[in-house]
């Protein structure tokens, strides 16, 4: 598992190519699950223009480009491109991860909402979840982890982008995930258990500061994805 550092992108004068599409996996292959296959819009097409007009991501490894590119389209913040963590070899264990067919978890319906081409799990609103938190005296959030937990066991793709209690309990319950997205947004909780996550020695993508959020964390999923076969 390698350390996580964090790029230092150069500005860019120039803008550099569109966007790539996805291609589906050739007739015959097997196993796993089947490459998203995307037309960009020609709008996304543009926006993926003027960002590489502003700013030079190209130093990046392959897949933290398409992470770091892809939060920067859904948010139009270009600070994103030095407040993600990450390191190329816990994105790549992850993309390889969605490839075989790993179930995908989220803290909350929202960031479930964003990502449309794969089946998520979340029990956020399950009844159970609320009868599980008041038994326990924890949060609804972390509950919501034990039940999908129960349910995937280990080897899943996690990603939190509202509940710092739900990357709390992820790191205490040893879920064993191939990978973390951990992105809560706020003021009260999200840096600390944000960091917490990158201490705890399990496959992560984060950010620094405060901001986050549920259109970001499935932003980042997606990255991965649509991310091309022959560029891992």
């Amino acid at each position: 598992m390698g350390r996580t550092r964090r790029p230092d992108p150069r500005v860019a004068a120039v803008p550099q190519e569109p966007p790539h599409r996805d291609h589906p996996r050739p007739a015959g292959s097997s196993g796993g699950a089947q490459l998203t296959v995307r037309q960009p819009h020609p709008i996304e097409v543009r926006s993926y223009e003027i960002l590489r007009s502003r700013v030079d991501l190209s130093p990046m490894p392959p897949l933290w480009r398409a992470v770091a590119e892809r939060v920067i389209h859904a948010t139009a913040d270009l600070e994103y491109a030095v407040d993600l963590v990450t390191a190329e070899e816990h994105l790549t264990g992850g993309w390889a991860a969605l490839r075989a067919g790993a179930p995908v978890v989220t803290d909350e319906g929202m960031v479930a909402a964003g990502i449309s081409a794969r089946e998520t799990i979340c029990h956020a609103a399950d009844p159970a979840a609320a009868r599980m938190a008041r038994a326990a005296g924890i949060t609804r959030s972390a509950a919501a982890v034990r039940l999908s937990y129960s349910e995937v066991g280990p080897g899943a793709v996690w990603v939190v982008g509202s509940a710092p209690e739900a990357l709390t309990e992820i790191i205490a319950r040893r879920v064993g995930p191939a990978l973390v997205i951990g992105m809560p947004v706020g003021f009260v909780g999200a840096c600390e258990a944000k960091e917490a996550l990158r201490a705890s020695g399990l496959p992560q993508l984060s950010n620094v500061s405060e901001k986050g959020g549920s259109a970001v964390a499935a932003a980042a999923l997606n990255a991965l994805l649509y991310h091309e076969a022959g560029r891992p």
